[in-house]
């Protein structure tokens, strides 16, 4: 009355020894042959089984999907990023030449950046500044390309101009004398060669205050720009609102012999140039000299409560 072992046959006494070879109950490999896994091993069918690795798609079905993905990213670029600009004309020589290719900061704006002044920006028209002026018509391609960002817009009329004086700043010309801001006058060697950086004909002569939200732009080629100067008779005086600034102009990109980065003349850093400067220095130093006694204060009260 013992114990019967798992998979002894009745009427023996004990396990049946495995016939030479076998794996386990009789029948149980009869009829099957081992499946060889990828490691090598072999393994019973249904178990273990890997499925073979897909082939890559041919790139010519990828291409499509490339060229979309591509086009979406140039497009949000050109939106909210960075756009390609053509120059047209020779106001801005010798800065910038006919057909320049700049590259515009559109995404500083959006962070609620204005143009300071010595940048070269571009900007919608603001009153029917290039009513007279040609305008080019592209062809389908140029077209696409434009929408996209592949090539600069051409049938946009936008202008570009340097910033002469912003909110706030009075700016003056009075004969061929240097221009000046808020009285200091400006030594411009970006003034196209020949120039006198004011000019005696009408409209070369004033004196204007910018309103806020507004710029005064002029072109680094003085006697050939039909800048602010001469349209004060506009509704906006003459003046650019903040509001049509399309972005700043940071680099030529071609033609790349032409390349450099169209940094801020030194003449718009020197000192007592800003309206401002003076009623926000002293709030700046006031600041400065608080935060040591609001330091030293906080540490004695640190100290009555720790000797408490």
């Amino acid at each position: 009355m013992g114990d019967v072992a798992v998979g002894a046959r009745s009427g023996h006494e004990g396990p049946e020894e495995p016939e030479q070879g076998g794996a386990g109950p009789a029948g149980a490999g009869e009829g099957r042959e081992p499946e060889v896994t990828e490691s090598g091993a072999d393994t019973p069918r249904g178990h273990g089984r890997t499925s073979a690795p897909k082939k890559p798609r041919p790139f010519w079905k990828e291409l499509p999907l490339l060229i979309v993905i591509a086009l979406v990213l140039a497009l949000i670029i050109k939106t909210f990023l960075v756009q390609a600009f053509s120059i047209p004309s020779g106001s801005m020589q010798n800065t910038l030449q006919v057909s320049d290719r700049v590259l515009v900061d559109k995404l500083t704006p959006w962070f609620g950046s204005k143009p300071s002044r010595g940048e070269v920006i571009v900007f919608k028209d603001p009153d029917r500044w290039l009513e007279n002026e040609p305008t080019p018509t592209p062809n389908i391609l140029q077209k696409g390309l434009s929408f996209i960002g592949l090539m600069p817009s051409a049938d946009e009329k936008d202008l570009i101009k340097r910033v002469i004086g912003v909110g706030g700043d009075t700016v003056e010309c009075n004969g061929t004398s240097p221009l000046k801001v808020n009285g200091k006058p400006l030594d411009e060697p970006y003034v196209f060669q020949g120039n006198t950086p004011c000019s005696v004909d009408e409209g070369g002569q004033f004196k204007v205050k910018v309103p806020k939200d507004k710029l005064w732009v002029m072109g680094d080629h003085r006697q050939a720009s039909a800048d602010s100067r001469y349209h004060q008779t506009d509704r906006n005086q003459g003046f650019v609102p903040v509001d049509n600034v399309i972005g700043r102009a940071f680099v030529i990109a071609w033609p790349p012999n032409r390349w450099s980065t169209l940094s801020v003349p030194d003449t718009f850093h020197q000192s007592g140039l800003s309206a401002a400067a003076y009623a926000t220095a002293p709030a700046a130093l006031g600041l400065v000299g608080a935060f040591p006694l609001v330091l030293w204060r906080r540490r004695r009260l640190s100290a009555e409560r720790t000797d408490g």
